[in-house]
């Protein structure tokens, strides 16, 4: 029988706060800071979903909606959204949050990565479980990105 597990099993969030050694020239977070923490997260959700070492294999789609600046509270939220055979989509959101909470989309990235074996080779991970059409949608979206990858590739 082929190992199942469900989305909610690898979410993982994180938060940050931004400080001076965190902004680029004009006064707001480094692009290249956030790309860090965006990956680091989507190492942990893949990690948590094959329960194997991983490696990044691409960063599909990086969307910057909005900036940040010192003292904003970073929030990212990382999730599986589709699985191969060996290789795992992640998307992941970062959000502003304010100081009554409420949460503001600054970034959206979807990255691959590829469960290792004990070999350090690709390895097969486990299914993934859909329960929501959110679910499906992001599923659809991660088989499309897998026939652009393909198409490009």
């Amino acid at each position: 029988m082929e190992e199942r597990r469900r989305i909610s099993d690898s979410k993982v969030e994180s938060l940050h706060l931004v400080r001076m050694t965190h902004l680029n020239g004009a006064g707001r977070l480094f692009g290249g800071m956030l790309m860090q923490w965006i990956d680091e997260v989507a190492a942990l959700v893949a990690k948590k979903h094959s329960r194997m070492n991983i490696t990044t294999a691409s960063i599909d789609h990086l969307q910057f909606l909005r900036g940040a600046f010192q003292n904003d509270v970073i929030v990212l939220q990382g999730k599986v959204t589709y699985v191969g055979r060996t290789s795992m989509d992640v998307k992941v959101e970062t959000y502003v949050e304010d100081r009554d909470g409420s949460r503001t989309l600054i970034n959206c990235a979807y990255i691959t990565e590829v469960a290792l074996g004990k070999d350090g080779k690709p390895a097969e991970v486990p299914r993934l479980i859909l329960e929501t059409e959110e679910d499906r949608r992001e599923w659809a979206k991660g088989e499309r990105r897998r026939e652009l990858r393909a198409f490009h590739g």
